[in-house]
C-alpha cells in the first residue's frame, strides 16, 4: 500500500478516535452515595419540661421508681390516720379487764393492740409493760398521732397504755365502769401518772 494512503487511513483511525464518546473503564470509582446530615450533639437537643419528659418515657421503670418514692414519702402519714381513724370508731367500747375484741370490751393493752392489729397489720406485745419495751423511746414534744403514751397508775411500773391522737389528747380504755374515751396529759390525774411516749416499731419505720 502506497505511503500516502496508510498515512491518511491512520489519520482517519485517530479522528474517528477522538470524536467517539468516552466510555468509562472498570476502574473508574463510583461516586459515593449521599450522606444524611448529622445528628445534632446532646447539648444541642430541645430542652423538655418534666411533664413532657415523662409523657415521652416509655421506660416502666421511670414510673415504678416514681410510685414507689411516692409511697415511701407518704407510709408513715397514711399509717398514722389509720391508726386514729380506727380508734375513733371505737370510742364508748365498755371496759372490760383483759378484753381483746370490741364484740365484748376492751382493757388498755388490748384495746391498743386490737388498733395496731385492724389498722395496720401490727401484733404488739399482750400488755402495756411489754408494749412500753417494744418501743422506740420519744420525747414528749416529738409525739406525732398513732405513738403510744404509758402511764404509771399502780406502785409497780407501767400499768396503762393509750394512744396519742394530737394537742396532748389521747384515746384509750381506762377503767372498770368507763368505756373507750378520749382524755387529756394535761388532766390532772393522767399528768402525775404519765411515763413516757414510745414509737412501735413498725411505725418508727416509716417516719
Amino acid at each position: 500500500m502506497p505511503i500516502q494512503r496508510l498515512t491518511a487511513a491512520a489519520a482517519l483511525l485517530v479522528a474517528l478516535l477522538l470524536a467517539a464518546p468516552a466510555q468509562a473503564s472498570p476502574d473508574t470509582a463510583i461516586p459515593a452515595p449521599s450522606v444524611a446530615a448529622p445528628q445534632p450533639l446532646l447539648g444541642q437537643m430541645p430542652v423538655l419540661n418534666p411533664a413532657q419528659a415523662l409523657a415521652q418515657s416509655t421506660l416502666p421503670t421511670d414510673i415504678d421508681r416514681l410510685l414507689h418514692l411516692d409511697q415511701v414519702v407518704g407510709a408513715g402519714s397514711e399509717l398514722r390516720q389509720a391508726l386514729v381513724s380506727l380508734a375513733m370508731q371505737l370510742r364508748d367500747i365498755r371496759y372490760v379487764r383483759g378484753g381483746r375484741d370490741p364484740s365484748t370490751g376492751f382493757d388498755c393493752s388490748g384495746f391498743v393492740r386490737y388498733v395496731f392489729a385492724h389498722a395496720i397489720g401490727l401484733e404488739l406485745p399482750a400488755n402495756s409493760a411489754a408494749q412500753f419495751l417494744a418501743g422506740l423511746k420519744i420525747r414528749r414534744d416529738e409525739m406525732q398521732p398513732g405513738d403510744l403514751v404509758f402511764f404509771r397508775t399502780g406502785r409497780r411500773g407501767i400499768s396503762h397504755v393509750g394512744i396519742y391522737l394530737d394537742n396532748g389528747r389521747f384515746i384509750h380504755s381506762p377503767s372498770r365502769g368507763k368505756s373507750v374515751e378520749v382524755s387529756s396529759l394535761d388532766e390532772a390525774y393522767w399528768a402525775k401518772h404519765f411515763a413516757g411516749a414510745r414509737r412501735p416499731e413498725g411505725i418508727a419505720r416509716n417516719g
